[in-house]
């Protein structure tokens, strides 16, 4: 039996810094190359709603390769994002460049780790999408 895909209800726009497509598992992979407020606002209210609806057990990447910094303000979303209860429903992969943005990856984590989702930091793609690829029955 086959599950219908969510819609992704994503629009591209050349204001922000993200863009995000729909993964063949029925994930999200976001790609971001910058955290700008008006990318971060976008950003926070289309998690939101993602997150409001969340009714499955779901694999979502973010690369954030061509991001050098992690303002405050993105680590206090990522923290309310990932604290919802229903990102216990996600596994997370971040792919980062640096050891800056590693070590806030890090810091997001160690503040959620009490409940939410499961977050994996990797410096590669393909680290990144064989830990997202195990079987999603570990989550439960």
């Amino acid at each position: 039996m086959s599950q219908e895909m969510k819609p992704l209800n994503w629009t591209p726009d050349p204001d922000i810094g993200y863009q995000v497509h729909r993964r063949a598992d029925g994930g999200m992979h976001f790609t971001f190359t910058d955290l700008s407020a008006p990318t971060l606002k976008h950003w926070h209210k289309f998690a939101s709603e993602h997150l409001y609806d969340s009714d499955r057990l779901t694999r979502n990447l973010y690369d954030l390769r061509q991001v050098q910094d992690i303002p405050e303000d993105a680590v206090r979303f990522a923290v309310e994002a990932n604290s919802d209860p229903a990102a216990r429903n996600i596994r997370l992969a971040v792919v980062v460049a640096n050891e800056k943005v590693r070590q806030a990856i890090l810091d997001i984590r160690a503040l959620t780790a009490a409940g939410g989702v499961e977050l994996g930091v990797f410096v590669d793609m393909p680290a990144a999408e064989a830990w997202l690829n195990r079987p999603l029955t570990t989550l439960v």
